[in-house]
């Protein structure tokens, strides 16, 4: 702790506080339990076949992708990694480019908003994710003992050990016997047009067919490798002890000797069912359907990673409106009429928040949001509300500032 007092470390943040309002006098239509909170942190790459047909494609919609929305937006400047000969997409071949590329440290790198040219590193990036917006005078007073100081450091290494890479292997899955013969039904109405009248109806069947025969059916298949970043002791005394500088610091530019200190260790991957998501009927442009398979399919395996790896697991706030509890997550998390979730009351031990259960709710069946990419396009049942509605199952009484996370 020495070492990280002299080398003037700051890292900001403090466990959220929400507000307890009962007994307040609250409008019954205004919602109770809204902010931020401390959310994970990810990384977004696709690994991108580039002799597979509609590569550039499905590349150019992966980068119009937003971050999921319960996550930190930490993203890199490179998102794509070129796979010319298909050798490029297992977990040891995609590990050795993270490595290679110094993938960990760029990411602890881009949490301080370190200055490559000067070496200079700031807190407001951990401060703003940490939701404390503390002046440099309120710093100052937490690092005059020793207990402050820690306190900053815990809930830092909170949010920082919380960062995550996913790497997508986005694969194309060629169109069906189905396609195939709608669409060639469709050019043999043209030709049937085009003889019996001459006119340039029968082209644009045609034309349509062709279409029909690659879009119809369009589907990809995805892996999803997670991967979650080494931030211990040892790593945070490196960063603070040779990198970290408060000022520019000449000395503190070349970090090249200490940028193989940093690790990011393998979760585990999740591939997707790769269903098909016909066109017809729904009047999809070809770029609409390549960005909807996509998105859903990595929606899909996020689902799944969260549900089998509990350091990935969501944590949401409980929010309030009048009597009815909602929560802003929807078939998009997975739920359903079966889903069960645990009410999680937040506390402060040792610097770090801890959580404990303290009731289970469900949600309401006729008030769950839809709320997957482009269902409200689709008109979908629940794509019009905004937040899916509880019911308590078991449990005392909830209040705002609560979480709540799924049972798996």
């Amino acid at each position: 702790m020495n070492r990280i007092l002299k080398k003037g470390a700051l890292l900001v943040i403090s466990a959220i506080i929400f507000p307890l309002l009962a007994g307040a006098a609250v409008p019954a239509d205004t919602l109770q339990g809204a902010g931020n909170y401390k959310r994970s942190s990810i990384y977004s790459i696709m690994v991108k076949h580039t002799k597979q047909k509609y590569a550039n494609e499905i590349a150019k919609e992966f980068l119009g992708l937003p971050v999921p929305d319960k996550y930190n937006d930490h993203n890199l400047s490179v998102r794509i990694i070129e796979d010319p000969d298909g050798k490029r997409s297992d977990v040891t071949a995609i590990t050795q480019f993270l490595e290679k590329n110094h993938v960990a440290g760029r990411l602890v790198n881009l949490w301080h908003n370190r200055d490559l040219e000067t070496g200079a590193c700031d807190y407001e990036l951990v401060s703003s994710r940490g939701d404390w917006n503390a002046s440099l005078e309120d710093v100052r007073r937490a690092k005059s003992t020793i207990r402050g100081l820690e306190k900053l450091r815990d809930s830092g290494a909170e949010l920082i050990e919380n960062t995550f890479v996913i790497v997508n292997d986005i694969s194309y899955i060629d169109r069906g016997q189905q396609a195939k013969i709608a669409g060639g039904l469709l050019r043999i109405a043209g030709g049937i047009i085009n003889i019996a009248t001459g006119s340039d109806a029968g082209n644009f069947l045609s034309d349509v067919g062709s279409l029909v025969e690659d879009m119809n059916g369009f589907n990809v298949k995805i892996k999803t490798h997670l991967y979650q970043l080494v931030w211990n002791d040892e790593a945070e005394g490196i960063y603070y002890e040779n990198i970290w500088s408060e000022t520019p610091d000449p000395a503190k530019v070349n970090i090249v000797p200490y940028r193989g200190k940093f690790q990011l260790k393998y979760v585990g991957t999740q591939k997707s069912s790769g269903k098909n998501l016909k066109m017809f009927g729904s009047l999809y442009r070809s770029e609409d359907l390549i960005r909807r398979a996509t998105q859903r399919a990595i929606d899909e395996n996020i689902l799944n990673l969260q549900r089998n790896f509990e350091v990935f697991k969501i944590k949401v706030p409980l929010l309030f409106q009048g009597d009815a509890m909602k929560a802003e997550i929807g078939k998009k998390e997975g739920v359903t009429s079966a889903s069960r979730f645990e009410v999680l009351e937040a506390s402060e031990e040792n610097g770090r928040t801890t959580y404990t259960r303290v009731g289970i709710v469900k949600p309401a069946p006729a008030l769950i949001w839809d709320n997957r990419y482009m269902a409200k396009e689709e008109h979908a049942q629940g794509s019009k509300l905004n937040y899916t509605t509880f019911v308590k199952v078991s449990g005392k009484d909830f209040y705002p500032g609560m979480l709540i996370r799924e049972i798996k």
